[in-house]
């Protein structure tokens, strides 16, 4: 598994779209506002939160996530198309970080609510960086 089929511009689109989704979902528009319920996080808590730090660790990790996917895609047997990046999202997203996150949540007492608002945005986002991935291999 090595960094000659990373497509490092398709990397940082990835993480891009990702983050992109992330202000959506988390937005009053989709989950902001019943996210925000479920945590007891008032108007001012976040008001309180350096945003610059959160935002930007958020995207490097992002980056982070959108590496790894591509390094696996790029260690991927026979042809690679869209649906592959599609599996390897599901995969990961399912597989991996939405059953780490129940877990937690399970442990954290958090409602099964907000898991799945949290887990439906990382598989989801993970889908979409494993096609844009898969895409441009």
């Amino acid at each position: 598994m090595g960094f000659e089929h990373v497509n490092f511009l398709a990397v940082g689109v990835a993480a891009v779209a990702a983050f992109a989704l992330g202000a959506l979902w988390y937005s009053p528009v989709l989950f902001g506002t019943i996210w925000q319920k479920l945590l007891g996080l008032t108007d001012e808590h976040i008001a309180e939160a350096n945003m610059g730090l959160i935002f930007g660790s958020s995207f490097v990790m992002m980056l982070v996530m959108s590496l790894g996917m591509a390094l696996l895609i790029g260690a991927a047997p026979g042809e690679v198309d869209i649906m592959t990046g599609v599996h390897y999202g599901l995969l990961i997203g399912v597989m991996f970080v939405g059953t780490s996150m129940a877990i937690n949540m399970l442990y954290q007492r958090k409602p099964l609510k907000l898991w799945f608002i949290d887990a439906g945005y990382q598989i989801i986002f993970l889908v979409i960086m494993g096609v844009i991935i898969a895409a441009w291999r």
